[in-house]
């Protein structure tokens, strides 16, 4: 470019100037971003948690569409007395946000009774999951963003409403990687491609390695949720290693050319993937196939009931995935409709339906895990996106909750029989005890042996973390 330094105006040198230090900018957060990465270990080899842990994996049973707690676990007698009386109620889904209309109050559609030696409420809709009462830890205040599947889904899995971040998984297995080499070290088990979809199990801008791995899709049955493709019955097993290591070395040829270009971690993942795609060979068959667990097993999930079948193997391959030491391993009861499963905003008692598909398989999970000695390393955790209001939506339906609901977890640390924080006297608001999301998630990291605040990865010159700025880490829950 030809510049005619007389001519030049004092004004015309910053603007030069600033664009010159605009490319020095980019140009360091570029060499933050490459030196960050080349930090990171990219594989899943297992990696010593920052303090003592009490658990080691998570299985997360996740109820896509919201659970009404006043329905199932959240006991409100007032809320009976009061049932058809007008309230007031703080709009969010209706009218104008912030403004105040009447709403009719709604009471429990079955009937609660105290279940354990702690005499936790459970309603009917759940005669299983009562039977285990004093193994849960309910927490009955819970909050979240979001009023919308879309927005608070998304916000469960990776922290953000409408970012793209994340997800708890991957984070969990890029802070401490998994035990099994052989097969993934986060696997979600029929997952919807909706309600934040994919982004549900993404590793982001986490090396591509912590990206979760989904076994089969929402719609489809669990008994054809199988991993594609695993086995090769066209060529032997020697001849199958040769083409891999064939493969491999120019594959790290190639890596070695491009070392130095932003783009590594795709192509490191890439070989890595590869690697772990021919040991999954040979261990996923056997553990996907459930035809050698016992009849008396297969009774317990509900697998030779239409009601309890689909949901029954989902459980109890959650369980095998535990036992071969995958790190987190998501198990989900949701669909591909506009309203996903539990999102009865006109006909509540569609909940007993959904009730009758889940109860049974989860009770018998936690069952076996305990009978097997690995509910006491493995932190289980049940819920959904947010619950669900105490009000009427047209004659028997009800709206979605983000300001006071419940989930419950079970095993890895965490105390038995115990309830955890407050709804009012209605259940509509978490009065007590308040447990925001970014907390849940910052204690499930501190029972994995994590600091939330500590678990960072630099991206795009930032500092980020699961929880963000916020969470704290709910200590009362632990035993």
């Amino acid at each position: 470019m030809n510049m005619n330094l007389e001519n030049l105006s004092r004004r015309r040198m910053l603007q030069w100037s600033a664009c010159g230090f605009g490319g020095l900018a980019l140009a360091g957060l570029c060499q933050q971003q490459s030196r960050a990465e080349t930090q990171v270990s990219h594989d899943l080899k297992p990696r010593e948690p920052m303090f003592p842990a009490r658990a080691k994996r998570v299985i997360f049973i996740f109820m896509q569409g919201g659970p009404s707690h006043v329905d199932t676990f959240d006991y409100k007698p007032e809320l009976i007395d009061k049932d058809g009386q007008d309230i007031d109620f703080t709009g969010v889904r209706f009218g104008t946000f912030g403004t105040r209309s009447k709403r009719k109050l709604l009471k429990p559609l079955w009937k609660f009774k105290q279940h354990g030696q702690c005499g936790q409420y459970v309603s009917e809709l759940f005669p299983h999951m009562a039977q285990h009462v004093d193994k849960l830890c309910m927490i009955h205040s819970m909050q979240t963003e979001g009023v919308a599947h879309g927005p608070s889904t998304l916000f469960l899995h990776t922290g953000a409403t409408n970012l793209v971040r994340p997800s708890i998984g991957s984070w969990i297995t890029y802070g401490l990687g998994t035990e099994n080499q052989n097969i993934p070290g986060f696997i979600t088990i029929n997952p919807s491609a909706s309600k934040g979809g994919p982004r549900n199990h993404s590793n982001s801008f986490l090396p591509t390695i912590f990206q979760g791995t989904a076994v089969g899709r929402a719609g489809l049955p669990a008994r054809d949720a199988k991993i594609r493709h695993i086995s090769n019955h066209l060529l032997s097993e020697g001849t199958q290693r040769q083409q891999i290591e064939l493969m491999q070395r120019l594959n790290r040829l190639q890596l070695e050319k491009s070392k130095r270009h932003l783009d590594d971690d795709r192509l490191e993942a890439t070989i890595k993937t590869y690697e772990l795609a021919y040991r999954m060979q040979m261990r996923a068959p056997d553990l996907m196939d459930l035809s050698g667990e016992t009849a008396a097993t297969l009774e317990s999930y509900g697998i030779h009931q239409k009601e309890t079948e689909d949901f029954g193997r989902q459980c109890l391959l959650a369980r095998r995935l535990a036992e071969a030491d995958v790190r987190y391993i998501q198990i989900n009861y949701s669909d591909e409709s506009e309203n996903p499963k539990w999102d009865q905003h006109s006909n509540m008692p569609k909940h007993e339906e959904h009730a009758r598909a889940v109860d049974q398989p989860v009770a018998a999970l936690l069952e076996d895990l305990e009978q097997r000695g690995l509910l006491e390393d493995t932190l289980v955790w049940w819920g959904g996106e947010f619950g669900r209001t105490p009000f009427a939506q047209g004659k028997d339906g009800r709206d979605h909750n983000p300001r006071g609901f419940t989930i419950w977890l079970a095993g890895g640390g965490v105390k038995r029989g115990f309830a955890y924080g407050q709804t009012d006297e209605i259940g509509h608001e978490a009065v007590a005890n308040k447990v925001h999301m970014h907390d849940l998630h910052a204690t499930i990291l501190h029972l994995l042996g994590m600091d939330h605040e500590k678990l960072t990865y630099q991206y795009a010159g930032r500092n980020f973390r699961l929880t963000d700025v916020s969470g704290r880490v709910v200590t009362d829950l632990f035993a």
